[in-house]
């Protein structure tokens, strides 16, 4: 995805307002910005849901914990087609990847590097939506190659929550 039509994608907040990128750094900068002194984890995630044969939603979550105190998070969904498992599972691992990527200087152009290098914000991880246990066990190798050659760490089940339980609310 390009970064024209990620700036043209449209986001939601849990509330149900639809916003866009530039809006969703404005409320994550207002949400980090009311506590700055509390240390906050930053991760990205996608989850999918087929609906049809060949054709699935696929929801993008970025999520903001600020450690120990809650958290709040932003989604934005598409419809893709995808042939098997394996190519709709590849497909949540790149549509969280481009986003990380684009979303990474949009953040720290926004916040400033300092709150990265005092490590009161924490931006690394990939939430993938795939598990030792279940078909997706066959792709966690090459998927979290991918995500590490994309200088991202990435999680996996049961600990990507921002794939399997945020991402997936909105499929």
């Amino acid at each position: 995805m390009s970064r024209e039509a990620l700036s043209k994608k449209i986001f939601h907040s849990p509330s149900g307002e639809s916003c866009s990128l530039a809006d969703v750094i404005v409320e994550i900068k207002k949400y980090i910005l009311k506590n700055p002194d509390a240390n906050y984890e930053i991760v990205i995630g996608s989850d999918s849901q087929t609906y049809t044969r060949g054709k699935a939603l696929f929801a993008t979550a970025v999520v903001v914990r600020r450690v120990g105190n809650g958290g709040v998070y932003f989604w934005a969904r598409t419809e893709d087609t995808f042939h098997t498992l394996r190519d709709r599972i590849w497909k949540e691992a790149m549509l969280s990847i481009t986003l990380a990527q684009e979303f990474r200087s949009l953040i720290k152009d926004a916040l400033g590097e300092e709150l990265f290098w005092e490590k009161k914000v924490e931006f690394r991880c990939i939430h993938l939506d795939v598990g030792e246990a279940g078909p997706t066990k066959a792709f966690i190798d090459g998927i979290s190659g991918m995500v590490k050659g994309f200088g991202f760490v990435p999680v996996i089940k049961p600990h990507s929550y921002g794939a399997f339980v945020v991402a997936d609310l909105h499929t």
